[in-house]
């Protein structure tokens, strides 16, 4: 069974950065995505990244590019996503999520972690 946790997140002013982790284990293929999704308060669960294993593709959506990076350190399995020049507007519970390939739909994505908060204040 993969489980994926997540940490790293927290309280930071606008124009801060954070950097977030998200550990993965229980992978029995070679073939598999992890993405990164945010919420919002009273808002839909929405997709910020995605990384494959295979041949390390990275996707973004397309308002948060240049500001947030996701990369991979493969020999502890931890996938991150660094943020920078955070707004209020980025404040959510930061999830992680893993599957056999990347989507920006949650719905495709079958193990999920806990999340983290992240708070940007202004």
């Amino acid at each position: 069974e993969v489980h994926v946790v997540e940490s790293g997140g927290g309280l930071v002013q606008v124009g801060g950065t954070l950097r977030l982790s998200c550990a993965a284990s229980g992978f029995t293929a070679d073939n598999y995505a992890i993405a990164w999704f945010r919420q919002a308060p009273g808002k839909e669960r929405e997709g910020v990244s995605c990384t494959h294993s295979v041949d390390g593709t990275t996707y973004y959506v397309d308002s948060l590019k240049g500001r947030f990076t996701i990369s991979t350190d493969n020999p502890r399995n931890t996938i991150y996503l660094q943020m920078n020049s955070l707004t209020p507007e980025d404040t959510a519970v930061y999830y992680c999520a893993a599957d056999d390939g990347c989507s920006p739909f949650p719905s495709h994505f079958t193990s999920w972690g806990q999340g983290t908060q992240v708070t940007v204040s202004s």
